[in-house]
């Protein structure tokens, strides 16, 4: 990078105050209890229920009361609408919902109240700025010997995934769920199950019996009580095999049948559990993207569906230092047929993570791509995995730092690759995306398509790769999907990429991996994002851009009601490369993580907008939101004309009438 705008590292604020779009939704949960209606969250008044947020992981959970007026109104500003509640079971990080300080932890069937006190105030605070709550239950928990808990010690977090059929571990669940929906919350004055502010509840994180993936079974008494169970199963059923000798870790037809069945009775005992105890808001079994057959498993009598989905390449260890510089713009197909796979066309769909991890030079394409997907697929709503993992800002200022525990496989952090709330490169577009999400500034495609699932394998289906760019693409099984237009098989691949590129059946999104770029294209909100350099003018209806560098995010969207052409009041985001000062990389391995400050790349782009108004200014907002300066401007036949970072340094514009 040569010219370059440093960042504040450890920002307390956001520079643009959109907030003021979303205020007749203050406080949270004002509409009453969210609710299903067929594919669609709606809230008891009919106000439908659409989501743009973040997660908030292990220690951010149990900030100081004076961070989470901050944080609760920071995240307001840039048009969040809900936190996921992550990890906050998780003893590698302390605050934790068990334990607040440091030292050892000798059980976990008592809440710490000193975290409690600190959480209720959190919620409190988001309520007030119109943001909701989505909690998980078991993610990271670490259940001990004085749990009463047999051979404690080979347990990994979660106790997956003996949690799903051990009495023992599913009794310890319902208690802690019992603890927590009960709670009373002396900030609100209301107990968690009786609280609007809670929208969504997950029952386990990432985990089945299925896929091996931290999932086998291997400890004991556990592997004897799974193969009892499934002798006695098999014994009823009158069915062949040998329930001692059989390898339970190969899915083969009766061991996966017996398994989806200790599943759904699994999730079906919780969620009955959760309605004992007052708790209205729709509730899913896990999110799981593997196997078929936890979808399977998630329609049976669960309330929505949930996914996760991340575009980075994954590598453990010390010695593979993360660096991956996989760009969304040029890649054949973009993954996103991965979270389409665990969608059914009858339930609300949400992905509760997603990101596309730091240090990933093209990391600012992944916030408006995924929300005009979210948008296209007609998704209910996002959450980014994460904010920060700590509000604790001695932990924080480690932009590199080495996270070690085993239970995040050793990899390096910049206070978490994961952590978002720093970093210009993603939550500097997030302005733009919770626009797209929360007032539908994309369009669902208008046709439907059905994947007919046979295999219950972790197979990522020919049909939906591309589709999921064009269509609305689901499962479905036994080739039954009342909603869709049309159903394929799971190997048919119904679309190819052109010469020409991928475009949506609504005309708004477009991108051309030959090409390496991408263009989002709705009234209100308008995008251009990947190589963007030498690529000419790019047209977007009534915006056009030329850029010089060669990556670049150019977005633009109304602040207003009306459409760009006609709005008085629009907000300009150029980004592109951002960095630690000094990292440096070989090989895709990190050399060095770098220091403080971040520096952003200053985007040089001549940007044309068609629009009536000869009043539009364009100022050039810095980092902390102060004005740097006034472009020149060109009006001239219905023609507003402005070139970026030709004398002012910046990432933010306001375009706005005089």
């Amino acid at each position: 990078m040569t010219k370059t705008i440093p960042m504040p590292a450890y920002p307390d604020k956001m520079p643009i105050d959109i907030s003021f779009l979303f205020e007749s939704e203050k406080p949270a949960g004002r509409h009453g209890f969210l609710q299903t209606d067929g594919s669609h969250f709606r809230f008891e008044d009919g106000t439908p229920g659409k989501f743009w947020g973040v997660n908030f992981n292990g220690g951010a959970c149990f900030p100081s009361h004076e961070y989470s007026r901050r944080v609760a109104r920071r995240l307001a500003m840039c048009g969040c609408n809900i936190v996921r509640f992550h990890q906050l079971d998780a003893e590698w990080n302390t605050p934790n919902i068990f334990q607040f300080a440091k030292g050892r932890r000798h059980g976990t069937r008592e809440l710490d109240a000193e975290s409690m006190d600190r959480l209720d105030y959190l919620i409190c605070c988001l309520k007030a700025e119109g943001i909701y709550c989505y909690l998980d239950l078991l993610t990271y928990r670490k259940f001990k010997t004085l749990d009463g808990v047999d051979n404690a010690i080979a347990l990994q977090d979660a106790a997956k995934p003996y949690c799903i059929f051990d009495r023992h571990l599913i009794d310890l669940q319902k208690e802690y769920a019992t603890q927590l929906w009960r709670h009373f919350n002396p900030y609100t004055r209301l107990a968690y199950c009786d609280d609007p502010v809670f929208v969504l509840c997950e029952i386990v994180n990432e985990t089945d019996l299925y896929s091996g993936v931290n999932c086998a079974l291997r400890a004991e008494p556990y592997v004897t009580r799974f193969r009892e169970g499934f002798a006695a199963w098999l014994k009823e059923k009158g069915a062949d095999g040998d329930a001692a000798t059989c390898d339970i870790n190969q899915n083969s037809p009766l061991v996966t049948e017996y398994k989806m069945q200790l599943s759904q009775a699994y999730y079906r005992e919780m969620h009955k559990h959760l309605r004992s105890l007052g708790v209205r808001i729709p509730i899913t079994g896990t999110n799981w993207t593997r196997e078929s057959a936890i979808l399977k498993d998630n329609l049976c009598d669960m309330d929505f569906t949930d996914s996760h989905y991340y575009v980075y390449d994954w590598r453990w260890g010390e010695d593979e230092k993360f660096c991956t510089a996989r760009s969304i713009s040029e890649s054949p197909v973009t993954g996103f047929a991965k979270p389409a796979k665990m969608r059914s066309f009858d339930k609300p769909f949400f992905l509760s993570e997603w990101d596309m991890p730091w240090p990933n030079p093209y990391r600012a394409e992944s916030p408006i791509f995924y929300a005009a997907i979210n948008n296209l697929q007609d998704w209910c709503g996002m959450a980014i995995h994460t904010y920060a993992y700590s509000t604790g800002l001695d932990n924080m200022k480690l932009l590199g730092k080495e996270f070690s525990s085993d239970s995040i496989g050793k990899i390096p952090y910049r206070e978490g690759i994961f952590s978002t709330w720093n970093d210009p490169a993603k939550f500097g577009l997030f302005y733009h995306a919770a626009l797209i999400v929360r007032r539908g500034d994309i369009a669902p495609a208008k046709t439907k398509i059905a994947c007919n699932i046979t295999a219950l394998d972790k197979t990522v289906h020919g049909a939906m790769q591309l589709g999921v760019e064009c269509n609305q693409v689901a499962s479905c099984f036994d080739g039954i999907a009342p909603d869709a237009d049309r159903i394929v098989d799971e190997a048919e691949e119904y679309l190819h990429p052109g010469a020409d590129g991928i475009v949506s059946d609504t005309g708004e999104l477009y991108r051309n991996p030959k090409k390496s770029y991408g263009i989002i294209n709705s009234p209100r909100t308008k995008c251009a994002y990947g190589r963007l350099g030498g690529k000419g003018v790019l047209e977007m209806g009534t915006v056009s851009v030329q850029v010089e560098n060669d990556f670049a995010v150019v977005a633009v969207s109304s602040l207003s009601d009306s459409e760009i052409g006609k709005s008085d009041n629009m907000l300009l985001t150029a980004v592109g490369r951002v960095r630690n000062t000094g990292f440096a990389a070989e090989d895709d391995k990190t050399v060095s993580f770098g220091h403080e400050p971040i520096v952003a790349e200053v985007i040089c782009a001549e940007i044309t907008i068609q629009t009536e108004r000869q009043d539009l200014c364009v100022h050039a907002i810095n980092a902390e939101g102060l004005e740097v300066g006034m472009l020149d401007t060109h009006w001239a036949d219905g023609q507003l004309t402005f070139r970026t970072g030709a004398h002012y340094r910046a990432v933010y514009y306001l375009i706005q009438a005089e």
